[in-house]
């Protein structure tokens, strides 16, 4: 499985496969029917504490990875991760859906190597 990543900002295309918002916040000024989402994972994003500590500083982005794997540790989301992956995997692609302007200092990069690494550990089974 192909898992990419885009700004919420880009139109969907074809081969997006299943899309997923992985902010805690909604896009300004897009509407559902222009984001075309299948699944909203709000629940996965950083906590506002944390998004508003880094505030997409990369001098930040090093301890902002470690700080934001922990709350996901913590928060057992390794079983939402699995479960999305499950629900993509018919598309063959999933496309993780963020709002920030700095597409390789935000928390869908981070997500992405999760992702992979269930969609690695769920095809062995």
């Amino acid at each position: 499985m192909e898992i990419a990543l885009k700004r919420a900002y880009d139109p969907p295309a074809r081969g997006d496969g299943y899309r997923v918002l992985v902010d805690r916040l909604w896009p300004r000024g897009i509407s559902k029917e222009a984001l075309a989402l299948d699944a909203w994972a709000k629940d996965l994003a950083p906590s506002t504490a944390l998004r508003r500590w880094f505030g997409h500083d990369p001098a930040r982005w090093d301890a902002f990875r470690t700080r934001y794997r922990a709350e996901l540790a913590a928060a057992g989301a390794g079983e939402r991760i699995v479960a999305i992956v499950a629900q993509a995997r018919p598309a063959r692609r999933l496309t993780l859906l963020f709002a920030a302007r700095d597409v390789e200092h935000n928390e869908a990069v981070v997500l992405r190597a999760l992702f992979a690494r269930a969609a690695t550990g769920a095809r062995k089974r």
